[in-house]
């Protein structure tokens, strides 16, 4: 039987499984075949971190865990603690029923056991024996014109205490100076708000609680997750102290990054050897991160100085067992290693300068200017790749005036470009815009004699008739750039190749090449650069979070501030002597030296008046406050950006302008002068970077109407006016309204006529377009909001600076 048997095949209906496919690498079994039990040198000799069970990879992670917590909560019973500064709270009322001193009042009395002193600048120390921690309370200037003091305050606050009354309308809780701030601490930054109700007590009792939850629900539009606490009481009070100490602290990262002090004590020594110039020796607790005595600090409205000492002194407002210190200095500044005040760079002329040619070069260089009698000459800013745009023409043809065109004029006439914009195509609808406002007038002037209670004598004398024209213009030309962007009629007494002698046509938007240091202006030459900014920025974080040797946060000392000016000083005491509030700074590298910054803005809610490109502004950068002429770009993702003629309603656009470097994050605040010399928020955003290399393109649309239309050709007119500016822009591409490309194939006549070709049929209803580019960059207009001395020569400045303040 043995051998008759045979070996079982399996059939034609046999099941065969797919096989795994490992897609272009092996499968491990496989490499194991092929290795058959060999290891690599590197693998026997590495290290066997990764050779952890589950077990204790779990383990691993639950002490990581576990020190992170522990690192988080003694940061958290630090604060306020007897060896580190004290909670710094700032109380503003949002109401002008509400007095501030009031709810410090009570404060002060909660606790018969707290122990209450005040410093020179008038901030309250309260201690808490039962707690075991320290308040300090600040009390900003608020009201009208007062804005900017109490952001300055919000700054370097710990925690933001809101008072609002229960005896005002459900309506208008915050009221009107209070709506204006609110917005304004929002777009800034609000550090740990709580919302104190204050009044309560005098409301019915049975109307109490209908009264606390309507403002509860008013106070939810602008903190939805704020709970409102009463402020009557001593107990209430108590409660108040409680939640401060205890409660999660938002991280505002632009203060955390930086060693900053709010001043308890300042002192102005003149220096014996210089009277003009003294030492300023300002006394308060260190936040933030380390402070080095090399570096520099920024004292808002009194401007960048350098160190010469710190010392720590004894803190007078502790109350424990732990007081017998002594003042000595801490640290004195190296001369050698001290950071340099110089903000600009200084170029060097003759930086790009050759050396003197031989004389045989010179005569080889004029036997072939001999040789030639037609020349081509290149207008100021072309690349070699648009000379081959112009054709051979003769050296008068091409004046002087042309070819030394500074930027200055252009940017001249890029500013008269308004008298060319094309409104529409059909001049009738002009006609229709003037009817329309002839209307609108009329209509206003019979509302206005309607109205016979009011006096109109009076109201005229209080209305600034000129600023009414100037903010009509600029709607108006707004609403045009908007309906017709970027088109502008070639003017006639003028060439076209003279006017647009700087632009340059684009195969390609996105992905044409331009060169990023390609004709850049003069003031490029002043500014620094960074190869990587990001990489830097977090570079210096690191370094001066965990190894800066100087002074730590917490600490109770004395900074000496070299070279302050004896008028400036006297100017600053003069605007501050109510609220004498001084802030130090300290500056991370770099923090000093100017480059172009690029931010990204959004408008306020309440502002509708278009911003024109280039129009003065107040900025707020950070811990900076400065007047600049930024100028508008498209937020995009792309290496080039388009530049934006106005920063119109509900926008977002990215403002360039040069300042001084600062590291993000940093909330960004822009202000506007009002004709009785207040200030308004228009805008807000952040930092987005320190880079002089973002190209912003001003594009201008010449735009043509087709005369005769055949299969895929065309004759177009009033794009140009003569000939020799059809044949100068021949190599730029056009495009239609309805998505047609095409280009010049000739000239037809000498009015302007060209034959054009398509890649289809246009329509007769149709219009051509050349687009043409050219990079823009901000105007040096960085002015500093701080306090000078008044002259003769800078009466202009002080001006300003009483306005901001």
């Amino acid at each position: 039987m043995g051998t008759d048997q045979q070996a079982h095949r399996a059939g034609a209906l046999k099941q065969k499984n797919k096989v795994h496919k490992t897609g272009r690498h092996r499968s491990k079994g496989a490499i194991d075949n092929e290795l058959k039990g060999k290891a690599s040198v590197k693998t026997i000799t590495k290290k066997q971190k990764n050779a952890m069970t589950k077990e204790q990879r779990r383990h691993q992670a639950l002490q990581i865990r576990k020190n992170k917590r522990d690192e988080v909560m003694d940061r958290k019973r630090s604060l306020g603690g007897s060896s580190y500064a004290p909670f710094l709270v700032a109380l503003i009322p949002l109401n002008e029923q509400i007095d501030p001193q009031s709810a410090l009042s009570i404060l002060k009395a909660c606790d018969p056991e707290a122990v209450v002193t005040t410093s020179q600048t008038g901030t309250t120390h309260i201690t808490i024996p039962r707690f075991k921690q320290r308040f300090a309370f600040i009390i900003p200037p608020t009201g009208a014109g007062n804005e900017l003091a109490a952001l300055d305050c919000l700054k370097v606050c710990d925690t933001t205490v809101f008072l609002v009354s229960a005896n005002v309308d459900e309506d208008d809780i915050y009221g009107k100076w209070g709506k204006r701030f609110i917005n304004m601490a929002i777009a800034q930054g609000v550090p740990t708000p709580i919302i104190s109700l204050m009044d309560l007590e005098s409301v019915i009792p049975n109307r109490r609680g209908k009264t606390k939850a309507a403002i509860q629900k008013y106070i939810q539009r602008t903190f939805p997750i704020e709970k409102i606490v009463s402020l009557d009481t001593n107990s209430e009070g108590f409660n108040l102290f409680r939640r401060i100490g205890g409660q999660k602290k938002k991280i505002l990262h632009n203060k955390d990054n930086r060693p900053h002090l709010f001043a308890e004590n300042v002192e102005y020594v003149e220096n014996a050897s210089d009277p003009s110039a003294g030492v300023l020796k300002v006394t308060g607790h260190l936040r933030g991160i380390a402070l080095d005595v090399n570096g520099l600090i920024h004292i808002p409205n009194l401007g960048d100085f350098q160190m010469s000492q710190i010392d720590l002194v004894a803190d007078p407002f502790r109350h424990d067992k732990d007081k017998n210190e002594e003042s000595r200095v801490l640290l004195r500044a190296t001369p050698s290693t001290q950071k340099s005040l110089q903000r600009e760079n200084i170029p060097d002329e003759m930086d790009a300068e050759q050396t003197w040619p031989t004389e045989e070069e010179i005569a080889h260089a004029q036997a072939e200017t001999k040789k030639s009698k037609l020349i081509k000459r290149i207008p100021k800013g072309m690349s070699d790749y648009q000379a081959c745009w112009i054709p051979d023409i003769e050296e008068k043809e091409c004046s002087d005036e042309s070819d030394g065109d500074s930027d200055d004029d252009d940017d001249g006439m890029d500013d008269d470009e308004d008298d060319f914009m094309s409104c529409n195509s059909n001049p009738d609808s002009a006609d229709e815009f003037e009817k329309d406002d002839d209307n609108a007038d009329e209509e206003c002037v019979s509302m206005v004699q309607s109205e016979v209670r009011f006096n109109d004598d009076k109201y005229d004398m209080e209305m600034d008739l000129q600023e009414e024209r100037e903010t009509w213009e600029k709607i108006k030309e707004a609403r045009s750039d908007k309906l017709w962007p970027d088109e502008i009629d070639t003017p006639l007494n003028i060439p076209a190749r003279s006017r647009f002698q700087k632009y340059r046509g684009l195969e390609s938007f996105r992905t044409s090449p331009w060169d990023v240091k390609e004709n850049l202006p003069a003031d490029y030459a002043r500014i620094f650069q960074f190869v990587n900014f990001d990489r830097t920025k977090r570079r210096i974080l690191k370094e001066y979070k965990d190894d800066v040797d100087g002074a730590e946060p917490g600490s109770y000392i004395t900074i000496h501030v070299s070279n302050v000016s004896l008028g400036q000083w006297q100017q600053w005491k003069a605007i501050e002597d109510a609220n004498p509030t001084l802030i130090v700074y300290g500056l991370l590298p770099h923090e000093n030296q100017m480059c172009v910054m690029n931010a990204v803005l959004k408008r306020a809610p309440d502002s509708t008046i278009p911003i024109k490109s280039k129009e003065r502004l107040i900025i707020q950068c950070g811990y900076r406050r400065f007047i600049v002429n930024p100028i508008f770009s498209q937020h995009t993702s792309s290496d080039r950006h388009k530049y934006e003629r106005f920063f119109r309603p509900e926008e977002t656009v990215v403002a360039s302008f040069y300042a001084p470097i600062q590291f993000p994050p940093s909330p960004i605040l822009c202000f506007k002068e009002n004709p009785d010399t207040t200030l308004r928020l228009v805008a807000n955003g952040i930092l987005l970077s320190c880079n002089p290399d973002r190209v912003i393109l001003k594009r201008v649309v010449l735009s043509g109407h087709p005369l005769k239309i055949n299969r895929r050709t065309a004759t177009i007119r009033y794009m140009f006016h003569n000939k020799e500016d059809i044949e100068y822009f021949k190599p730029v591409k056009l495009r239609t309204r309805c998505g047609r490309l095409g280009h010049i194939k000739e000239s037809l006549g000498t009015h302007g006529h060209m034959k054009c070709f398509f890649d289809g049929q246009l329509k007769s209803f149709d219009t051509v377009f050349m687009y043409l580019y050219k990079r823009v960059f901000p105007k040096w207009t960085y002015e500093d909001c701080i306090v000078s001395v008044r002259d003769e020569t800078n009466t202009a400045t002080q001006n300003d600076t009483e306005m901001i303040e």
